[in-house]
């Protein structure tokens, strides 16, 4: 797993480059989790951090509250992305963090997300959600 300084995103297909890249327009494009996320499953297993690449997610967020953006759309450089659910933990969280480590990433896991328009996202790209246009009375 490598962390590049930025990523092209292509819509209705995943991260240019990456081994799950699909072609099918799946819910699971992309995945993010939280800084704090990991901060907490961290301390769950009584280690002093988790490093992102142990949860294999493809962004790591910081500040924002990921589970409330589940069923909107947000732009993160150029691309935008449709939240599609939330990531839950597999076996291989067990083998990753140890003992426990499944649980320890239950409601913690992130979100999954499809690309609705592809583009270019660098580390530190702002993430901003994208509201619902106002309701027009008629």
């Amino acid at each position: 797993m490598v962390t590049p300084a930025s990523a092209l995103l292509v819509a209705q297909t995943g991260i240019e480059g990456d081994r799950y890249r699909t072609e099918r327009n799946g819910a699971r494009q992309v995945t993010l989790i939280a800084a704090e996320d990991l901060a907490a499953i961290a301390s769950f297993m009584g280690k002093p951090e988790v490093p992102p690449e142990l949860l294999r997610r493809n962004f790591v967020t910081c500040g924002i509250n990921l589970i409330a953006l589940k069923g909107r759309s947000l732009r993160i450089g150029a691309a935008i992305l449709e939240i599609s659910g939330e990531c839950a933990p597999c076996s291989q969280m067990e083998a990753n963090l140890g003992s426990g480590g499944y649980n320890a990433v239950r409601g913690r896991g992130g979100l999954t997300a499809r690309i609705v328009i592809g583009g270019e996202v660098r580390i530190g790209d702002r993430i901003e959600r994208i509201d619902e246009p106002a309701a027009t009375e008629g």
